[in-house]
């Protein structure tokens, strides 16, 4: 996403920003005052239970004008408000674990409704609805409309003013436009999104006027209010192209001096499809599953093969922790009996993927699943209200993807009254996402079930496919985009032909044969040409009447289509909810593989795009059971997991759950800053050290070989210490930095001498093709925080553990270590590997940058990646939610 070096930044704001002296000195930015007509702010704390606190690195500040951003580039200078929270956030790391209720706000902002009298940094409106106050610790804006209209307007209008640049990049990036506005080095990414989410503008409009269709009244208050935002944001603009401090430096390196295009609605439809196709989905690899089934059947035969695909295929592992633990919810469960026909593998060697299926590029600088949530019932906490800590994972980006605000509107004719405070995407920020009202909060974290699913579809001919009987042309999407080298970005001038394939089963995904005959195996997304259908979730967040406990949050978090765990506390209680569109599939199929077309999802509707859903009630959810904790991990047992996230038997949650399960053992109760200290802990840990090390160890035993006893007593101490990837005394270098080191060397090669002698090399490369081996905090040199999510832990877990004797709920099919002897030897020959192995943490561009910094912390460290010209220094790793929340309020509120 314009990740290009701040080099050709520096150059081209530098021979770009050179105004005559006369216009040198700008004003930043330029005020506009409040007119006499403008409504007045609320109070400090006005509406407000108390209670609340929240993070968000680097700064709220996005906009660098062309001359500020020429300063940064050539000598480091900033713009307020641009850095100001990055430091609170590395720095908790240091404070933990002993942190106390006084130190809460060196770490956490207040996160109060409104702005004290002393901290008013300036005041103004855009429009006479509206007015607009800006605090002076952050710069956060705070909204305040006359009517909703007003308000709408105002979050524009903020919208554009602290991200335009980063809004613009994303509607283009929705398109799959990106390279032909920012530069070629982006067409990667416009091929990926074009694969999961094609749609023409015609397709863009559609969604936004369908709206008032599928959601009634409040689909014509949602138009409603995209209609108010985008004037507010189209105000900004037209402000900006009078006003050069207000435009942001980018666009003229990019080669548009002029900025951008002015906003419509159909670009909110844009941002959410890239936004929700990142975040909010799950399933689809149902083609990957298939090729690994066959490889394994290769390796032992049908029967035996079938039960090895169901050990690593992990859908319903007994030990995957679980944030419902005392409910079963049933999803997708396999038929007693298969329908006959409904099973679709393609014939061995047939399958072709089309191009961008192959490539397996994602979005980059975000985690494939993200976000934590901590939640301890009123029950166990010491002040007898409940704690939430928790926030969503989305990266790190400079600035980052969400934005703060705060907003407030009395209820009228133009629709119900707002009051929240939060963060939302940046492009969709209409509605704040996540956040608090008057006397609640509410959060989220990627749950990732499945609601894709892979058919084959018979093909008529190389261009038409059957459906119902019918032959039907198949829908080609195709445009070809342009870019030329700019000072920004000098990838040579180039193009690309975007083309995808649709049909009225999804979009096409490959071509192959099924028993012989020839057909397309297409991929169907339930929120497909449904993307903003769950703002009416998001509404009813916002809508303080609405939410008045944990029925009402969990009634409005059921209308959002995309796959979210969902999180709520107020002043006495905690509650869960996952949402997300899950398809009622056909009886009788299994869905670990593609389908055949006939057996289609019940009450499908291939011109709405709709289909029967399963109802809320099915959904896991649960209020005031003791915790919740959830770091993406399995929502509830029975509900069987996506292919695309397959939860085996142990999962990073753990590492939260041991913390809290700690915390309120006995008599035991926990505060808010003792919660904090889990959290950033488990931020610390490394999943491998806290579940599967103990395990190696004890397999190994005790060899007498000096240099593995060594290399064991590392390991053992670091365990010991907590099994964290911790600089814990501030001196730039990991403590048990040398047993850190080794286990990064160890890791690939113990997994294979683990498995890959009974899997075979064929089976065992298809496995880990399938499922990444490991999600270590580098991320393949992205830097992303997010770290050890993944089946690779549990396998290793639970085979160790049958190997050793251990008692095993769901034991596998075979002890794939073998014996305790052949797995001995085969896990202390790994070992003595690992310690010849060269260094780990060599071949990183980000860090071959800053040589002074230890090589093992810079591999790891958190980088915010820029989106744009400027950039901020590395930060300390953590695995910790972006934006984040630290709640506990002490009262209701009347409404």
């Amino acid at each position: 996403m314009i990740v290009r070096a701040a080099a050709c930044f520096a150059v081209a704001a530098t021979l770009l920003a050179a105004p005559p002296a006369s216009a040198q000195s700008l004003p930043i930015p330029t005020i506009i005052p409040a007119p006499a007509t403008a409504p007045a702010p609320q109070a400090y704390q006005a509406n407000d239970a108390t209670g609340f606190h929240s993070i968000l690195p680097s700064g709220t500040r996005g906009l660098y004008s062309l001359p500020e951003l020429a300063a940064n580039l050539t000598a480091g200078a900033t713009v307020p408000h641009c850095c100001d929270q990055l430091p609170m956030y590395e720095n908790l790391v240091y404070a933990t674990p002993g942190l106390t209720t006084e130190d809460i706000p060196k770490y956490f902002k207040d996160g109060s409704f409104g702005v004290a009298d002393n901290n008013v940094e300036r005041t103004y409106s855009p429009r006479e609805d509206v007015t607009i106050v800006r605090d002076k610790g952050f710069g956060v804006p705070h909204v305040y409309g006359a009517t909703r209209a007003g308000a709408m307007f105002g979050l524009g209008y903020v919208g554009a003013e602290d991200r335009l640049f980063f809004m613009d990049v994303l509607r283009h990036a929705g398109r799959g436009e990106l390279a032909s506005f920012a530069g070629g080095a982006n067409a990667g990414q416009d091929a990926e999104q074009w694969s999961v989410a094609p749609y023409t503008e015609q397709d863009l409009e559609r969604q936004v006027n369908d709206l008032p269709k599928y959601l009634g009244a409040q689909g014509t208050q949602i138009v409603t209010d995209a209609n108010n935002y985008i004037a507010g944001v189209n105000e900004y603009i037209l402000e900006a192209k009078l006003d050069p401090t207000k435009l942001p430096g980018e666009y003229a390196a990019i080669g548009r001096p002029l900025g951008p295009d002015l906003f419509k609605p159909a670009d909110i439809i844009a941002t959410a499809a890239m936004v929700g196709g990142i975040f909010g989905k799950g399933g689809g690899k149902e083609l990957e599953f298939s090729q690994l089934a066959d490889a394994l059947d290769q390796r032992f035969g049908q029967t035996k093969g079938a039960k090895a695909f169901q050990d690593f295929r992990a859908a319903e592992d007994k030990e995957a922790p679980v944030t419902v633990f005392k409910r079963r919810f049933p999803y997708q469960v396999p038929p007693k009996t298969v329908a006959k026909g409904s099973v679709a593998r393609p014939d061995k060697g047939t399958l072709k993927l089309s191009p961008v299926s192959r490539s397996g590029a994602f979005f980059p600088g975000v985690p494939e699943r993200t976000s934590n949530a901590l939640l301890v019932s009123a029950s166990e906490s010491e002040s007898g209200h409940p704690l939430m800590v928790a926030g969503p994972q989305v990266g790190y980006f400079n600035p980052q993807i969400l934005m703060e605000q705060d907003v407030h509107s009395p209820a009228g004719p133009d629709g119900p009254g707002i009051d929240a405070q939060g963060a939302a995407f940046v492009g969709i920020n209409l509605y704040i996402q996540l956040g608090r009202g008057r006397d609640y909060a509410w959060s989220a974290t990627s749950a990732g079930q499945d609601i894709i699913d892979t058919f084959a579809v018979p093909l008529c001919d190389a261009t038409h496919y059957r459906f119902r009987g019918r032959c039907e042309p198949i829908e080609v999407l195709q445009k070809t985009e342009r870019w030329v080298p700019t000072l920004a970005d000098q990838t040579k001038a180039g193009s690309q032909t975007l083309r995808a394939e649709r049909t009225k089963l999804g979009l096409v995904a490959g071509r192959g044969k099924v028993h012989g005959k020839p057909v397309i195996f297409t991929k169907l997304r339930s929120t497909y040409f449904h993307e903003v259908d769950g703002a009416a979730g998001f509404m009813d967040f916002n809508t303080p009447e609405l939410i008045t406990d944990p029925g009402s949050f969990q009634r409005a978090a059921a209308k959002v289509g995309y796959t979210f765990n969902w999180f709520y506390t107020d002043a006495d209680h905690i509650a869960y909810f996952n949402s997300g569109a899950n398809p009622v599939r056909a009886k009788g199929v299994d869905n670990d593989f593609p389908v055949a077309a006939k057996f289609e999802w019940q009450g499908w509707n291939p011109d709405t795009w709709q289909a029967a859903f399963t109802p809320p009630a099915e959904h896991p959810q649960a209020v005031d059971q003791s915790y919740f904790v959830n770091w993406n991990n399995k929502q509830a047992h029975g509900y069987r997991s996506a292919d695309a996230n397959a939860y085996s038997s142990t999962y990073r949650s753990v590492m939260l759950e041991d913390r809290v399960k700690q915390g309120i053992a006995g008599a035991r109760k926990l505060t808010l800053p003792k919660l904090i200290d889990a959290m950033e802990l488990a931020g610390s840990g490394d999943l491998r050290a806290h579940v599967d090390l103990p395990l190696a160890l004890r397999v190994i035993g005790k060899p007498s070989d000096p240099a593995l006893k060594k290399a064991i007593d590392g390991l053992q101490a670091w365990r010991a210490g907590g099994g964290l990837r911790r600089d814990a005394d501030h001196d730039g270098v990991y403590e048990h930095s040398g047993a850190i080191r080794i286990m990064d060397a160890w890791w690939p090669l113990w997994v294979k001498a683990q498995f890959e002698p009974a899997l075979g090399a064929a089976a065992f490369k298809t496995l880990t093709d399938t499922v990444s081996i490991d999600n270590p905090p580098n991320n393949h040199g992205d830097h992303l925080g997010s770290a050890f999510q993944g089946s690779w832990y549990g396998y290793v877990s639970k085979d160790l553990r049958q190997t050793l004797g251990d008692p095993v709920k769901g034991r596998y099919s075979r002890a794939y270590c073998g014996t305790l002897r052949r797995c001995r030897a085969a896990m202390r020959a790994s070992l003595r590997e690992a310690l010849r192995a060269p260094d780990p943490y060599t071949g990183d561009a980000v860090c071959e940058k800053q040589p002074k910094l230890n090589a093992q912390w810079c591999f790891d460290a958190v980088r915010q990646r820029p989106v744009g010209g400027t950039s901020q220094p590395l930060i300390h790793w953590i695995n910790r939610p972006t934006y984040q929340q630290a709640v506990e309020i002490p009262r209701r509120l009347s409404r």
